[in-house]
């Protein structure tokens, strides 16, 4: 019987490239323990950075624990999108409408300046915004409903124009009916939690009066969405890896060929509209109660855009990606915004930081040109038993071959990647 040596693979027989790979095939190697062992210590890191103030990463010109209360909110919104355009492959224009009705549902229901306000009636004053949370989702998820089951039978840049149109309308509705949602006014002192009062705090901690750093109210709804995030994310995480996102990922590849192959691809083309719009209504829930204060010019296309900037340059499909991508897009003008000089340079960071749209539009175009799939771009394997899957496959190689050398804890068979396709996707 023929042993081969264990001499690794040169670099061009790889079919993984760069840290982030062998990061990715160490990470799917470990076990769903040691994953939480690893991923809980580091998800409360993130949570105290605030509160640790690093140097090199607090921002100047604004409140950090405010800007990362505004990355926790902008990460649910490219969650909740990439489910749409990342996963099933809906070119969605208008997302920021589900945003927006989640966002008026808390301040209708809770402003005193709303007609519908219930406050005053069977809604606690201290409890009303964690009780309009799931109706926000409930609304939001049927709106989208309501939009996706006429519109999601077109394809392409018909169903863009169309989900453009209904972002459109959102606001404009916001704008125009000003009996009940005030117009160009807005809703004020939408309810939050009332938690923390004190003398210090005689509005708790959560009120937009907490300016205090580092404790302030930036950091607890900072906190209040990383635990939002957490739930979102194992909730969509376990639908990918069922039947249903399976299915949204072969209609995302090709629609045509999954609808040879038996799959219902307008049902679950809905389920993927209707679970993104609760996720934006959860988003923009968020938002109400974080800023107190509802205007309809904060939800024009501009701001759709940008979150599909943020899913864009993040990675399509990988959801971890796309938190990435709405850390840079919220944190990169933040940065600059107050600074006057970096690493001993002599800088102007207002100005940097009001060309933000100019520079984000620029590294989309950088981006689109040389690495199209965004800065981590999602592996597509089988989501289902898929370590399992790959163990098996490893030891059944080393079995062929007649060694007994144990599979490495990075997955990978003597230096090498698990068995890939010609276009580099994993088998």
């Amino acid at each position: 019987m023929t042993t081969t040596t264990n001499t690794p693979a040169s670099t061009s027989g790889r079919p993984y490239h760069g840290v982030g790979d062998r990061v990715r095939l160490w990470w799917d190697a470990q076990a769903r323990p040691t994953q939480w062992l690893i991923g809980v210590p580091f998800i409360v890191f993130i949570a105290f950075l605030p509160v640790l103030r690093i140097p090199v990463l607090t921002t100047v010109g604004t409140d950090f624990g405010s800007v990362m209360a505004q990355f926790g909110m902008i990460a649910l919104v490219a969650i909740g999108l990439n489910v749409v355009v990342g996963q099933a492959g809906l070119l969605d224009l208008g997302y920021v409408g589900f945003y927006a009705i989640g966002a008026y549902t808390v301040a209708l229901l809770t402003s005193p300046d709303s007609p519908w306000n219930l406050t005053d009636q069977w809604l606690s004053q201290d409890w009303a915004w964690l009780f309009c949370v799931p109706i926000a989702i409930a609304i939001t998820a049927i709106s989208g409903l309501i939009l996706g089951s006429p519109t999601l039978r077109l394809r392409g840049d018909y169903l863009a124009i169309v989900t453009l149109g209904f972002g459109e309308i959102v606001r404009l509705l916001a704008d125009n009916l000003t009996t009940i949602t005030g117009g160009g006014q807005g809703l004020k002192r939408v309810a939050y939690p009332r938690l923390g009062e004190s003398t210090e705090h005689p509005d708790g901690v959560f009120s937009a009066g907490n300016s205090a750093p580092p404790w302030n109210s930036g950091l607890w709804w900072f906190w209040v969405s990383i635990v939002l995030i957490v739930i979102v994310l194992l909730v969509v995480g376990n639908l990918e890896r069922s039947r249903v996102g399976r299915a949204w990922v072969a209609i995302r590849e090709d629609e045509d060929a999954a609808e040879i192959m038996g799959v219902p691809t307008f049902k679950f083309k809905l389920w993927a509209f209707v679970i993104g719009a609760g996720i934006g209504g959860l988003s923009g829930a968020l938002y109400a109660g974080q800023v107190q204060f509802v205007v309809p010019t904060n939800f024009n296309v501009v701001n759709s855009m940008f979150f599909l900037c943020a899913v864009v340059l993040g990675g399509q499909g990988n959801k971890l990606g796309v938190i990435l991508g709405a850390f840079v897009i919220v944190y990169l003008p933040n940065f600059f915004l107050g600074r006057t000089d970096l690493f001993g340079i002599s800088i102007d960071g207002n100005t940097i930081a009001s060309y933000k749209y100019l520079f984000f539009g620029l590294a989309l175009i950088i981006l689109m040109i040389f690495r199209p799939q965004g800065l981590l771009p999602a592996r597509q394997k089988l989501l289902a038993y898929s370590r399992q899957l790959y163990q098996a496959a490893r030891r059944a190689v080393l079995a062929g071959e007649g060694r007994t050398t144990p599979v490495p804890a990075d997955g990978t068979v003597d230096g090498r990647g698990p068995a890939a396709t010609k276009d580099g996707g994993e088998r």
